[in-house]
């Protein structure tokens, strides 16, 4: 149940304004995938669909990417989404597809978008 307050709402004057408060806009974050030999396709895509929510096909791309040049921007955000992130592709665990021991998690990099 809602209780309502005993202290009346204010408002300002018809024609008056609030004071404008210092807003400040964080700046972008990416949220970088960095190639190694140890995670197969397979892994990546899963990996992308579970912690950002990519469907298979763009999964499917950006571990082409990251293949090819070593590295791909899976994510542009806060620099708290992004820590958020980076922290759960590097807790996601090892490759089990691998077919051989694999040393754990991929290598995400946060860097202030361009």
């Amino acid at each position: 149940m809602i209780k309502a307050s005993s202290t009346p709402l204010s408002f300002p004057a018809k024609g008056k304004t609030l004071p404008k408060e210092d807003v400040r806009i964080q700046p972008p974050y990416n949220v970088i995938l960095l190639n190694d030999d140890d995670h197969t396709y397979r892994y990546v895509i899963e990996m992308l669909q579970a912690i950002f929510g990519f469907p298979p096909e763009k999964g499917f791309l950006m571990a082409q990417e990251v293949d090819k040049s070593g590295r791909v921007i899976l994510l542009t955000t806060s620099k708290e989404h992004a820590e958020l992130k980076q922290d759960q592709v590097h807790s996601y665990g090892p490759d089990p597809y691998l077919g051989r021991p694999c040393p754990g998690s991929m290598t995400c990099l946060i860097e202030p978008a361009q």
